[in-house]
């Protein structure tokens, strides 16, 4: 599987150097380091210096855009499904100084607070056969690009001005549709759902979404005569309005929650909008915390959809804590424009080998057995690494090992209970 995802790219590169550097990096990626560094993963390819993994990301000639496209390609390639659901969200990296690009003092959801860092803006995709990210974008603010200079010393290019992080959401959904990759919904968290301009954007490309939006969200009700916030309109839906529905499954099973629909609400003044505006509630049901989505779908949807999506945006923060912990996104040590492009880019490849490597798992042939459990990316990523004891056929034998590993706790716990058995009998 490294092999397929590192040869769809390979063309891109005119020199055997740049090439082979490329995919060293990208199976030190997926190695066992602690940091990975371009230190560490030339070390790990074997090289004296990080010289040439230097040079791949700073001097080599090669598209990151490009590569980050066949990547895209095999991705959907092997998760690919009509129904399929792209995901923005935003991460930030903890910086200090003030040279590399894009930092300032901002808020990022990494430390929950306002810290010096560079947040990335990234797009994830998922299906019913898996799911990972699949495009980035580095967000600039206005304290960059309104100083030329220091854009200069970075290496941005001249033609990149301010964008807010929903335009650059807007950006690379545009070029998952113009590329063909086959997707039916859109989720986001409030920071995009709160954007209008973004919400006209995706039912231009009639993508059906579900956003989540503030409390204080303004709804147009009542054929879009009058506006309530959202939480208000929550205040005064009966207890008949609610029902208890899973929004798939978490680290503990089905995740329960409470929801109320209030479909065909108001649409957002659009004369020639002809879909299905509605509302979507959900209650926590220990807590009674209310989250709020704007729902819209170019034909009739069912609440048991919308559920659906809106549980599938919890994907993109296991997608950012796979990416960070084993294939090192935020570890980077690069100041300049093209560097983090290229950096970030390797890292969606071999995010993307772990994502691919964990579907075929699931769809191998192997008994029906209820209690197997799915092997996740974390899993996968060790059994890469591990040294092969003889030779195998083929990487799915490797995989394997959960069957071996559940016939042999059982087989220990049946042993634990008989000697715990015999100790009580004995006098």
């Amino acid at each position: 599987m490294i092999d397929l995802v590192i040869d769809s790219f390979a063309g891109r590169f005119c020199r055997v150097e740049p090439r082979r550097a490329a995919a060293g990096f990208v199976t030190g990626l997926l190695a066992e380091l602690e940091v990975k560094t371009c230190w560490q993963v030339a070390e790990q390819a074997g090289h004296a210096r990080p010289d040439a993994m230097q040079r791949l990301l700073f001097r080599a000639k090669w598209d990151a855009d490009a590569v980050r496209d066949d990547v895209r390609r095999v991705v959907v390639d092997r998760l690919g499904d009509p129904d399929g659901v792209l995901v923005v969200d935003e991460t930030g990296d903890l910086k200090k100084g003030v040279h590399t690009v894009g930092v300032q003092r901002q808020y990022t959801g990494t430390a929950g607070r306002i810290e010096n860092a560079q947040v990335g803006v990234f797009l994830a995709y998922a299906s019913r056969h898996g799911h990972t990210l699949i495009d980035r974008r580095a967000y600039l603010p206005k304290s960059w690009t309104d100083d030329r200079q220091r854009c200069e010393q970075a290496g941005v290019p001249d033609d990149v001005v301010f964008a807010t992080r929903s335009e650059l959401a807007d950006d690379m959904i545009t070029a998952a549709v113009k590329a063909l990759v086959p997707a039916r919904w859109v989720a986001a968290d409030e920071a995009y759902g709160n954007n209008t301009t973004l919400r006209a954007r995706l039912r231009e490309l009639r993508l059906g979404y579900v956003l989540a939006v503030s409390c204080d969200h303004l709804v147009p009700i009542d054929g879009g005569k009058t506006r309530c916030r959202a939480d208000q309109l929550a205040e005064n839906l009966p207890t008949t309005a609610w029902t208890r529905r899973s929004a798939g499954n978490g680290s503990k099973g089905p995740r329960f929650y409470d929801w109320a629909w209030l479909a065909d609400i108001g649409a957002d003044g659009d004369p020639d909008d002809d879909g299905r505006h509605s509302l979507l509630i959900r209650r926590n049901n220990t807590t009674g915390e209310l989250a709020f989505y704007r729902c819209w779908t170019p034909q009739p949807a069912t609440l048991a959809q919308l559920v659906a999506v809106a549980g599938v945006r919890w994907i993109v923060e296991e997608g950012f804590q796979a990416a960070k912990g084993q294939v090192g996104l935020d570890q980077h040590q690069v100041r300049r424009w093209t560097s983090w492009h290229r950096f970030t880019t390797l890292a969606l490849a071999a995010l993307a080998v772990l994502a691919i490597c964990a579907t075929d798992a699931r769809s191998a042939d192997r008994p029906a057995e209820t209690d197997m459990i799915d092997l996740t990316v974390n899993e996968i990523r060790r059994l890469i690494n591990v040294p092969p004891i003889r030779p195998t056929r083929n990487i799915t034998y490797r995989l394997h090992w959960s069957r071996w590993r559940r016939r042999h706790q059982a087989r220990a716990r049946q042993a634990h209970h008989a000697r715990r058995l015999t100790l009580e009998l004995q006098p």
